[in-house]
């Protein structure tokens, strides 16, 4: 008797849970995982302060990483913009009387679902672990894994690289030099959150094509067909979310979202052999 036999052995013996049963684990879980988004929650409404002051309100200064580094290869690439080496600095209001308030509380909000989304996936895996075989828990764990990964890596380039760049380009852009910028606390956060945490769901991409294709939705001749589309698609998503008008600014974006789509084409099962002749 081989290993894989005395594992399936095994899990068959194992008691069947009933529809309260799984109904229990699901509560117990979302428990569990409310209890420590609060916690943390708690936690994070006292450091928000700092975090708002050195990281959200970083991309607003002229000494942000990004700002530094481009700065230093303007004068090595002809095609990047030699602004960066200019002082920047953005001006915030407040309008709204409660709104730096609201903001604590929901940052708050916000920092305790990031810090806690690697045990609200843990809880998910061990909440669908029992109705798996051996081989789909060593697959779903990986994948688990794999998406986590990934989802922070998008939520750091949405930081790091799309946000500031998109700051920079629209809040020093004018229709006339009579108009002066000013760019609200809600106006501010709002884009924020949404270009960090849509770069996340972004980079997402890769697991679900590996997902459709275990489900046999999806093979690599569909990446090989229309990638051409894809790259022209791609330039347009990329001059949507930084509308710039220097190609490295373009490309910067632009390339990250593309290896996402090589990354998805190589994870997906290949094509059948009918459709490779």
């Amino acid at each position: 008797m081989n290993q894989q036999t005395q594992h399936e052995e095994e899990e068959e013996n194992l008691p069947e849970m009933t529809f309260w049963d799984h109904l229990e684990a699901l509560r117990w879980m979302l428990i569990r995982c409310f209890i420590a988004i609060g916690i943390l929650v708690i936690g994070s409404f006292a450091f928000i302060p700092w975090l708002f002051k050195h990281v959200i309100m970083a991309p607003c200064r002229t000494d942000f990483f990004l700002y530094r580094f481009l700065a230093k290869i303007s004068s090595w690439i002809p095609l990047a913009p030699d602004d960066f080496d200019k002082p920047f600095n953005v001006n915030i209001i407040n309008i709204r009387l409660p709104s730096q308030f609201f903001l604590q509380v929901s940052l708050s909000f916000w920092l305790a679902l990031l810090v806690a989304f690697p045990y609200i996936v843990f809880e998910i895996w061990r909440f669908v672990c029992p109705a798996l075989y051996t081989n789909e828990r060593r697959g779903t764990e990986r994948a688990f894994i794999f998406g986590t990964v990934m989802f922070f890596l998008g939520c750091f380039v949405g930081y790091s690289l799309v946000f500031p760049l998109t700051l920079r380009f629209l809040y020093t852009y004018q229709i006339s030099p009579d108009i002066t910028n000013q760019l609200s606390l809600d106006s501010y956060m709002s884009n924020f959150l949404m270009l960090v945490f849509m770069m996340g769901i972004i980079f997402e991409l890769p697991l679900l094509s590996a997902l459709l294709s275990k489900l046999g939705l999806l093979n690599r001749s569909f990446f090989k067909k229309y990638r051409k589309h894809a790259i022209v698609v791609l330039l347009l998503v990329a001059a949507i979310i930084t509308p710039s008008s220097d190609p490295f600014t373009l490309t910067a974006v632009f390339l990250p979202i593309y290896i996402l789509w090589e990354l998805s084409a190589f994870l997906v099962k290949p094509a059948p052999k009918e459709e490779d002749s």
